[in-house]
């Protein structure tokens, strides 16, 4: 398949890497959203081919720097990721029976595992914390935006009590699906003596948006702000109910491949200052999917294979965009045509891929529609370059940004469910989180109203006297933050910067690594190595060091069979029954393959079964068998490691943030402890939270991973299938993480 990449694809030559990259067994924080390259110059790449690679080259050993860097990333993922996009390619193709579709996705998550080229760390979540905000008062779905949502939020003067927030939540658990909830909760809170407002202070801004472009962007960090500035066809509710937005209601035909939309007549679009400059209409949902496209900001792939030719418009082989499956009907009707019947196409739209877009407005910003027309930096482009510059039709409009100081968000006088909104005013102040205590004294002092504590301040809020009364354990996320290991590094300087967070390793040391992280042995020994419990304490305390540890990518509980499934676990057919957790048919053939990873634990979650809240992974003598494997194949390819000759790998943090610091060290000396110094960690300080992003978060291509290992950011669900995780690893581009293994 064609891709943009192909045009930006370099030439990467540099150290020869022979190795057959041999797998094992049957064949591997959360951070903030949280050199020159040893390279000949960069050249376009000679791939023209419209397939990804299915085949290996037959040499056992192969020298990647004489490939085109396409060629070289293609090699390497057939290597360590074939067997799972095998796998992953023909669970995909299963849409009839969605538990079946789950249990064969499951499988080819354990060969993800397996390949040892990430290894899951935490969720968000699972922290002690403080906070105003009623639970459950926004969306708590595990996909998509809406949980980002705040105009429903009720919110108090003072301080919940963890006594009433348990209360809460064992209420909501009672009262879910009913539609009774928030009138329940108001009234719970007024009779506790608690007084409402309707304002909210939020505490997780920690880094500006890059683009006020909802359209534009893959990054979390611009779709939490953005996502209050616009509705979407269908929205979550606080009880996690999709309820009707911007559509007032659809039909699906009787094939499952078109959806008819009908769109709320009366709906505004307002610039900045709320004075109006469009109607919604069905159109804008057109203009918004083009755009989307047009702009490739790193989320198109969701709607590859979804929407009727949306991987021939990307790609280039459809320019026609009419051609597209979505259009408008008339002014308030709005047709998508699917490739295939997609039963989890509903939960997608709660995403910002399927956001409006007002036509008329972006045109009037210098906005073109068209792969070839547009250009974002065109001198006469200003669509998204601020929020002076984007048209709301949501409930809040940005009235003021100052960067790295604060965001505000103003009511939409003109939002057309005004009435049957609770915040109307929200401020969110910058947290860069060097001062470990800020983030309590501003809860304290009501400059914020909901925050995680951190070890420090723990310890400050039990001097206060206010840790016992006010504190409770936050409930953790779909999110997943993992450790990336990079299979093919040639960054060894920040691309943005190349004077910033320079490697220090020689140029055998860098030949060495890029050896040993070709071996999938050799990864997996690194990741039983690491105590992740360990390293959680260091932002979380030793009494909650386990309650966020994430064993899988999917979460295990993830989705859950509805029906009994019998599949092919290596040869043998077996059943799995109704109710069955998708973690547990990771565990099936994890087990059947001989993996020692815990990735789904039966007796985790009070019985209930879980792939969070214990490690999994750490294991000390399992590192050293697997390292000794890896050190018998790599010295087959000529390499030596011992204590004297070990393998240094580069992991980037900040010293910027106290709680990074201590994880660094934390994981430093558990590796290299498990090892027996075999191999070094080398903490690579980015003098500031930018720096440490850019070496591997703000990247776009695997050639810019500045990195050996990075746990610099994480992925959450955008719609409730399974392959909204598992799609971030298809090769070509096409997989928004697997740039993370440095590779396409």
């Amino acid at each position: 398949m064609k891709t943009r990449a192909k045009v930006l694809a370099v030439l990467l030559a540099g150290t020869m890497i022979a190795s057959s990259l041999t797998a094992c067994g049957n064949k591997p924080s959360d951070p903030a959203p949280t050199d020159t390259a040893q390279t000949t110059p960069p050249s376009e790449s000679s791939g023209d081919s419209d397939e990804t690679s299915t085949q290996a080259p037959e040499e056992e050993n192969v020298d990647l720097s004489a490939m085109s860097y396409d060629e070289a990333s293609s090699y390497i993922y057939e290597q360590n990721l074939g067997e799972f996009y095998s796998i992953y390619q023909e669970a995909k193709q299963e849409v009839d029976n969605l538990s079946k579709r789950y249990a064969m996705m499951a499988v080819a998550e354990a060969k993800l595992l397996e390949s040892g080229v990430l290894n899951p760390q935490t969720s968000q979540g699972g922290a002690y914390a403080m906070t105003r905000l009623a639970p459950y008062t926004k969306s708590s779905v595990m996909w998509g935006s809406d949980e980002y949502r705040f105009h429903n939020a009720v919110v108090t003067k003072d301080l919940i009590k963890a006594s009433d927030y348990s209360a809460m939540k064992e209420k909501w658990a009672e009262l879910r699906g009913t539609g009774t909830y928030e009138e329940w909760v108001k009234s719970y809170l007024q009779e506790q003596g608690y007084d409402l407002k309707d304002s909210y202070s939020y505490h997780n801004y920690g880094s500006d948006p890059t683009t006020w472009d909802v359209l534009s962007t893959s990054q979390t960090v611009d779709i939490y702000a953005l996502v209050n500035t616009y509705d979407g066809l269908l929205e979550y509710d606080m009880e996690n109910v999709q309820q009707p937005a911007l559509a007032t209601g659809y039909e699906v035909s009787d094939d499952g491949l078109t959806y008819t939309f009908h769109i709320r007549e009366g709906v505004e679009w307002v610039d900045s200052q709320g004075r109006k400059v469009a109607d919604v209409k069905a159109d804008d949902f057109v203009a918004g999917l083009q755009h989307m496209m047009d702009a490739a900001g790193g989320l198109e792939y969701l709607i590859e294979g979804v929407i009727v030719n949306a991987s021939e418009y990307i790609s280039g082989e459809v320019t026609d965009f009419s051609q597209v499956g979505v259009k408008a009907v008339d002014d308030y009707t709005l047709e998508y045509t699917l490739e295939t019947p997609t039963p989890f196409f509903t939960t997608m739209l709660g995403y910002s891929v399927f956001a409006p877009l007002s036509r008329d407005y972006y045109t009037s910003q210098g906005g073109k529609f068209g792969m070839m027309d547009y250009d974002s930096s065109a001198t006469d482009y200003t669509y998204g370059k601020s929020p002076d510059n984007i048209a709301y039709c949501g409930p809040f409009l940005v009235t003021n940004y100052t960067s790295k100081n604060v965001i505000v968000f103003t009511a939409n006088e003109k939002y057309w469910n005004k009435d049957n909104v609770n915040i109307h005013s929200m401020s969110w102040p910058y947290q860069d989180q060097s001062d470990a205590t800020k983030m309590y004294n501003d809860i304290k002092n009501s400059v914020l109203d909901s925050t995680a504590l951190n070890t420090s301040e723990v310890e400050s809020a039990k001097a206060d006297g206010m840790f016992d009364e006010y504190s409770y354990i936050s409930d953790t996320t779909s999110s997943t933050f993992s450790l990336y290991y990079n299979l093919y590094r040639t960054a060894y300087a920040n691309s943005n910067d190349e004077t910033k967070v320079v490697s220090v390793l020689t140029d055998e040391e860098k030949e060495l690594a890029n050896a040993a992280l070709g071996n999938a042995n050799f990864r997996l020994a690194v990741s039983f190595s690491m105590d992740k419990a360990a390293r959680q304490a260091q932002r979380v305390g030793e009494d909650l060091k386990y309650i966020r540890l994430r064993n899988t990518y999917t979460p295990g509980n993830f989705v859950t069979l509805e029906e009994d499934v019998t599949i092919d676990i290596n040869g043998t057919a077996t059943t799995f029954a109704a109710g069955t957790n998708y973690g547990e048919i990771v565990q099936a053939q994890l087990d059947a393959d001989g993996i020692p990873i815990k990735a789904y634990d039966k007796t985790a979650n009070d019985g209930i079964g879980s792939s969070d809240g214990y490690d999994g992974w750490y294991n000390p003598d399992n590192a050293v068998t697997f390292l000794n494997k890896a050190i018998e194949e790599l010295a087959a390819q000529g390499y030596t490691i011992d204590e004297n000759n070990p393998v240094r790998l580069e992991l980037p943090y900040t010293s910027s943030i106290e709680w990074c610091t201590n994880q660094a060290n934390a994981l430093k000396q558990s590796v290299e402890k498990a090892l027996g110094g075999k191999v070094i960690l080398v903490l690579a300080d980015g003098a500031d939270s930018n720096e440490w992003y850019y070496t591997g978060y703000y990247t776009d291509y695997g050639y810019e991973a500045n990195y050996n290992i990075t746990d610099v950011s994480g992925w959450g669900a955008d719609f409730g299938d399974p392959s909204t995780y598992l799609d971030t690893f298809l090769p070509d581009y096409a997989g928004y993480v697997t740039k993370s293994l440095g590779i396409f």
